[in-house]
């Protein structure tokens, strides 16, 4: 009998050491007080946060915008619900995207419970964004309407028991925030595990450049489902996030007239020449 040898896999990336003090400063008992206030004297408005704003209508939540997060209109559009020219048009002649889609709904060119599945999708997946830890105070502007009118407003509670859910979901699975905002790429491993579907297509959109934001506008998916199957591959040890690229310092030249003659900008002319012969 031959022996065979074989070179055992590279292990998965250990995880990161888990910072107790942190830990505990990251809200997770809590939502904002701010919003629970406003849902107890059941206010109307607009609620601005760092990192996404939040819609209220006497005390419930009916919108949520955040730069990180795709919008109703991607999530319509990018996978076939519904054709990409239609809902602009809607949009134009409504001037609000709820009208935009009660409009598109009346024409029967949009399912009512296609509209509101990804209404709900989009609400929960912005709010997990603006709901995140921030040291930026809040904002809240009142107003004296409504606003758009929504069929299912969402209660504060509910909206910060799923977004408290959600945090505490992607920590469980790999603790390092990382992979949520910087550029990510494809990291060498010898014998990965199996990927899932929706995994493989989230590693064909890997090019060192895009964030997990830029991905799910891409795919049309909800932003934290994104970031449910990044973390997985990255406690896989498939992929990987990348440092950004340093910034190039300012030349203190710069501006002043090559044919100058002052004896300090002579100088300081020879000293980065001889740094860039380095």
């Amino acid at each position: 009998m031959t022996a065979v040898r074989t070179t055992p896999a590279a292990p998965p990336p250990r995880l990161p050491a888990r910072d107790k003090a942190a830990a505990r400063d990251r809200g997770w008992g809590g939502g904002s007080p701010m919003l629970t206030r406003l849902a107890a004297e059941r206010a109307t408005g607009v609620l601005v946060r760092e990192r996404g704003t939040l819609r209220l209508s006497r005390g419930r939540v009916v919108d949520a915008e955040s730069p990180a997060a795709p919008g109703l209109d991607v999530l319509l559009t990018a996978r076939g619900t519904l054709d990409g020219e239609v809902w602009r048009q809607a949009l134009a002649e409504t001037g609000d995207r709820h009208h935009a889609g009660h409009r598109l709904v009346e024409g029967g060119l949009l399912a009512p419970g296609a509209l509101e599945l990804c209404r709900l999708l989009a609400l929960y997946d912005a709010a997990y964004f603006t709901l995140a830890p921030s040291g930026t105070p809040g904002r809240f502007r009142y107003a004296a309407e409504d606003g758009p009118d929504c069929g299912c407003p969402v209660p504060v509670a509910a909206l910060e028991r799923e977004t408290l859910r959600r945090r505490d979901l992607l920590h469980r699975i790999w603790p390092d925030p990382a992979t949520d905002e910087r550029p990510l790429t494809r990291a060498h491993r010898a014998a990965p595990p199996p990927a899932t579907v929706r995994q493989r297509t989230i590693l064909a959109e890997l090019d060192d450049v895009r964030t997990a934001t830029d991905i799910a506008r891409d795919l049309g998916r909800p932003a934290f489902h994104t970031l449910v199957d990044l973390r997985r591959l990255a406690a896989a040890g498939v992929v990987a996030t990348r440092e950004p690229a340093p910034a190039e310092a300012p030349d203190p030249l710069a501006g002043i007239p090559a044919d100058a003659v002052d004896p300090h900008i002579t100088l300081l002319k020879r000293l980065r020449d001889a740094l860039e012969a380095l």
